[in-house]
């Protein structure tokens, strides 16, 4: 990917260089902010006495000047147990995942395919979003993603589109869930265990720390993706607007694009994520109610200024094999706000829950969230 910049290079040169899986170099001792070693059996980061600070004029990248570092004053916070996002009880209660599309439907797809020019058409297609999606960026992208209701599928919508991003593009994919309240998305992406969670990293994080600093409170995913949990899979604290706005300044410089699963609206950290955010994304059930509440909150979002409704993307997400609505006519209403619409189409794989698989997806949703995750990015290189 062409980037004269290169800060994307310069990252990946250093998880890829001389870190393990969680962001820790091999035989390490545990690193708090700032590069210090963790105090055992207290998780504070024992101070640093001098750290690299960052070149100027490249986010994420790091200089050879050297300044003192002088921790922060907030009270030291315990290092957490890890969680398991599934007990081995209800993970034993899973039955197998199912591929997206059934055996005879498949077949038939691929005979259409041999005999028609819809093959051509769909390479073509692939093509131009995958040029689209690696595009490099000079700061970070952040994507919000949410909901007028539970139900809606947006946390599928959220993995779907990180894991897009970390397959076509180069630099590192950050996946923040910005909903404390049992979110899904860690299970969506397979995530086997927790334990910092977005609350805690906000009051760790420092700008004098590096990306490798970073990615020891983060969960590795695969094709360089990381992901930010907002709970250990219980009730706790809410995240307030003042601890979301410092992750998400703090973290920016370090990923190329940032997909943010927001609470549903009207939540203050919602409104905030959908404000600050390059692009934004309101996943709608493919229903007459969905489609009526997302159509009301387009038009509250005309009286906003202009960029916000021109950088949304409403995703009808069919639940059911049979849409109780005509999609055309509610994708024509819908855009008659100013805003665009996709459609996620019915897929059996993503409708039985649990981790998802991007091999056993139907071909359709494929095409889908690739098409979704060109859109959305090209939207958000506009506001800068």
């Amino acid at each position: 990917m062409p980037n004269a910049d290169n800060w994307q290079g310069d990252v990946l040169r250093d998880l890829r260089g001389s870190a393990q899986p969680g962001g820790q170099a091999a035989g390490d001792p545990p690193r708090g902010p700032g590069g210090g070693a963790t105090v055992p059996g207290q998780g504070l980061p024992a101070p640093a006495a001098r750290v690299e600070s960052e070149a100027p004029g490249r986010p994420g990248g790091r200089g050879r000047e050297q300044q003192s570092y002088v921790p922060d004053s907030r009270p030291p916070r315990n290092t957490p147990d890890s969680r398991p996002v599934v007990s081995d009880g209800l993970a034993a209660a899973a039955r197998g995942p199912r591929h997206g599309e059934p055996v005879a439907s498949r077949a038939v797809r691929a005979v259409r395919r041999i005999v028609s020019s819809s093959a051509a058409r769909e390479v073509a297609e692939i093509t131009r979003a995958a040029e689209l999606l690696q595009q490099p960026v000079t700061t970070g992208r952040q994507i919000a993603v949410t909901s007028i209701r539970g139900g809606a599928g947006k946390s599928t919508v959220v993995a779907l589109l990180g894991t897009t991003y970390a397959h076509y593009r180069r630099d590192p994919v950050l996946l923040v869930e910005a909903d404390p309240a049992l979110g899904s998305l860690p299970l969506r992406l397979g995530a086997e265990s927790l334990r910092w969670t977005t609350g805690d990293v906000a009051d760790i994080v420092e700008p004098q720390m590096s990306l490798l600093d970073v990615t020891g409170y983060l969960v590795q995913l695969p094709d360089n993706a990381w992901l930010l949990p907002g709970s250990q899979g219980r009730i706790g604290a809410m995240l307030d607007t003042r601890a979301y706005e410092r992750v998400m300044v703090s973290l920016r410089r370090y990923f190329g694009v940032t997909v943010v699963d927001c609470e549903t609206l009207p939540a203050e950290v919602a409104r905030v994520a959908l404000s600050a955010s390059q692009a934004r994304v309101l996943a709608t059930p493919a229903t007459l109610e969905g489609v009526t509440s997302t159509y009301n909150v387009l038009e509250w979002m005309r009286g906003l200024p202009p960029y916000v409704i021109e950088g949304t993307v409403v995703v009808l997400t069919e639940q059911a094999p049979r849409a109780g609505i005509d999609l055309d006519k509610a994708a024509h209403e819908l855009r008659s706000t100013g805003a665009s619409v996709q459609v996620l189409p019915y897929d059996r794989h993503l409708a039985a829950g649990g981790a998802i698989r991007t091999g056993l997806l139907a071909r359709p949703t494929r095409l889908a969230a690739t098409r979704l995750a060109a859109d959305v990015f090209q939207l958000s290189q506009r506001r800068r």
